[in-house]
């Protein structure tokens, strides 16, 4: 948990959803949400990855929003292999929209938090109302069936990821013409690399076009 994390708690489709809010200094700019890594294999919303893009995402004016997925912490309910997870997100996101609304949202996440957060987009996509952008940290490309991305995604990946290789990554990025960033020498969780998540997501988000306040 970050230094000024808030907990919450939403009424979920398979029951309470547990989450954390990160404030930033001032009035928002936008609405980040963060997903975890899987459940199933000590994923949670603490997880140092979510953790760090929780407080980049504060650093560039953001709420962000992160949840356990279900089954995990307080979050009730079974592993539902994504597709419940995404129902989830899309339900934190309403709530957020609620809370702050005509905010722009950005949704992050890794490892099987990118699949999560790309089957969103595609909803928000089909709805016209899609994300402002993407941050996918060690994306779960080979792993699960990741859709396609809006071509502006940020996409960080370790050279030594032993859980999604980088070849994947490059396979599934490749016929979208999208750019992935290696961290040379890191491993699929960033170990000694955190501080390089961060610096990449506030540069290349400013770059990106975004208003800073």
């Amino acid at each position: 948990m970050n230094k000024n994390s808030e907990k919450f708690t939403l009424a979920g489709h398979a029951g309470n959803i547990e989450g954390l809010l990160d404030h930033p200094a001032g009035a928002p700019r936008g609405i980040a949400l963060v997903a975890h890594p899987h459940p199933l294999y000590g994923g949670t919303m603490d997880n140092k990855v979510a953790q760090t893009l929780a407080r980049t995402f504060v650093a560039l004016g953001y709420v962000a929003a992160r949840i356990n997925f279900r089954g995990v912490g307080a979050s009730e309910g079974v592993h539902d292999h994504g597709h419940g997870e995404t129902d989830d997100m899309a339900l934190l996101l309403a709530h957020m929209r609620a809370q702050h609304p005509g905010l722009p949202v950005a949704l992050a996440g890794f490892s099987f938090g990118t699949f999560v957060q790309a089957q969103l987009q595609q909803r928000l996509v089909a709805a016209g109302t899609p994300a402002e952008r993407l941050v996918l940290i060690g994306s779960a490309a080979g792993k699960w069936a990741m859709p396609a991305i809006p071509p502006d995604s940020i996409l960080i990946h370790g050279e030594l990821d032993e859980t999604i290789p980088l070849r994947d990554v490059f396979e599934w990025a490749r016929p979208q013409d999208i750019a992935v960033i290696v961290i040379p020498g890191a491993d699929h969780f960033f170990h000694r690399k955190l501080q390089h998540i961060k610096s990449l997501v506030l540069q290349l988000w400013q770059r990106g076009g975004a208003d800073m306040p």
